[in-house]
């Protein structure tokens, strides 16, 4: 495989059917169920039905082609966005808010998945990948990837509140508590009422971190997630921008929630050859328009013949009762034929006798005797034989100088040149 490739084949784990063919471009996922509930898909000569999973090595048939899954690798892309307050985490909001997907760079063959999400009043980390293995891997509580984030908390926070966090407590939708709660330290401090501390998750249920404070009758008015897992924001990630991972970090990810190193999936490889189901001269005749295209064409642009027909038409009304198609050979030679004029052939032909050439409107006398005749420009002829001068006027120079005397005094008074 070339090494520009953008995959490269690897092992991969089964996969459902509709999935890997929508992913291939056969259609929607949900076309494609419908297609195999009604069994027009076949996995290695036989039946697919709705739930099969396919892994690298088995042949589909579909609408009369084949395709081979073969795994292969791919190049994931994964995003560190600090995502500012005011944007929701959602590809399309019915109110008109600004997403977070809004400030994304395009992709084309793939979408940005977001690892978890954060609500309109939260700010900080967010990750977002192509890779969607890693990022269901990273959100699934299972693999208990840490979240930590900074709040703002208002009110009296005692020890034993603190300690009732860490032990835990009882959520509307079941026991949650903090990993780890610190007070911060540093430029942000704590102030009177309100007081910034540093608590880490190990799940992402939705506003988790303020309905634990609340159960201890304390409210968070400034939420913002540092870090998830491995991924974790800098000074150099501005709010509002986005910041692309590398391929090692992107790795570390991968390696942290037990996936391997490189992002895999299945896909189809079409077979060339005939279609199956197709007799062996389906192809011949190959490139010559079908029955229903020519129908079609006929009645978008006509006949051909008659087409052409009603060109010669429009050409006879514009030329008259002259056949346009034999302009070159008949009517031009019946407009010269009227129009000759001396010393001219009347077919419009040229001449191939010694000494006389037709050019059409020009007529050349008899040249072997060093004579040329011009007679339609009105060329006069030397006396001695030479070559007649080209006159202005019907032929008035040559007839002046051929009167008057070069060894003279010009008319006017100027002499002329010595010899």
């Amino acid at each position: 495989m070339r090494k520009n490739a953008q995959y490269t084949e690897v092992k991969a784990a089964p996969e459902r059917l509709q999935k890997v063919m929508a992913e291939a471009g056969l259609g929607s996922r949900r076309g494609l169920e419908n297609e195999i509930a009604a069994g027009e898909v076949t996995v290695n000569s036989k039946v697919a039905s709705l739930g099969h999973k396919v892994q690298a090595g088995d042949r589909i048939e579909y609408r009369q082609r084949r395709y081979d899954v073969i795994a292969r690798q791919l190049d994931a892309r994964t995003l560190v966005y600090n995502k500012p307050e005011g944007e929701v985490t959602t590809r399309q909001d019915p109110e008109g808010r600004p997403t977070v997907f809004d400030r994304l760079p395009r992709l084309q063959g793939a979408r940005w998945i977001a690892v978890g999400r954060l609500d309109i009043n939260t700010t900080g980390l967010l990750i977002l990948t192509t890779d969607g293995e890693l990022a269901n891997a990273m959100m699934h509580p299972s693999n208990q990837i840490d979240r930590e984030y900074v709040c703002r908390v208002w009110g009296d926070v005692s020890d034993e509140k603190i300690e009732q966090l860490r032990q835990g407590v009882e959520l509307e939708d079941g026991p949650a508590r903090f990993t780890d709660v610190e007070a911060a330290t540093g430029d942000i401090g704590r102030d009177s009422r309100n007081h910034w501390f540093y608590v880490v998750l190990l799940e992402g249920r939705n506003r988790e971190v303020r309905r634990l404070w609340e159960a201890v009758d304390l409210q968070v008015n400034r939420l913002k997630r540092v870090r998830y897992g491995a991924a974790q924001l800098t000074a150099q990630d501005r709010l509002g921008r986005y910041r692309e991972l590398h391929a090692k970090e992107h790795k570390i990810l991968r390696e942290d929630v037990g996936l391997s190193a490189h992002a895999t999936h299945l896909t189809l490889e079409a077979l060339k050859g005939r279609r199956v189901g197709r007799p062996q001269n389906a192809n011949k005749g190959r490139g010559r328009p079908s029955a229903q295209r020519q129908e079609r064409n006929a009645r978008s642009h006509g006949n051909t013949s008659d087409r052409y027909t009603r060109r010669d038409e429009q050409r006879e009304q514009q030329y008259g009762d002259n056949d346009y198609g034999n302009r070159r050979g008949g009517e031009r030679q019946d407009r010269r034929s009227h129009s000759a004029k001396p010393g001219q052939r009347s077919d419009g032909q040229r001449s191939h006798g010694r000494g006389d050439k037709n050019y059409g409107d020009k007529s050349y006398g008899n040249r072997g005797h060093g004579e040329r005749g011009h007679s339609e420009r009105g060329y006069g002829q030397r006396n001695d034989g030479g070559r007649s001068a080209k006159p202005s006027r019907g032929g008035e120079r040559n007839d002046r100088r051929a009167n008057s005397s070069r060894t003279g005094p010009r008319p006017g008074g100027r002499k002329g040149f010595k010899r």
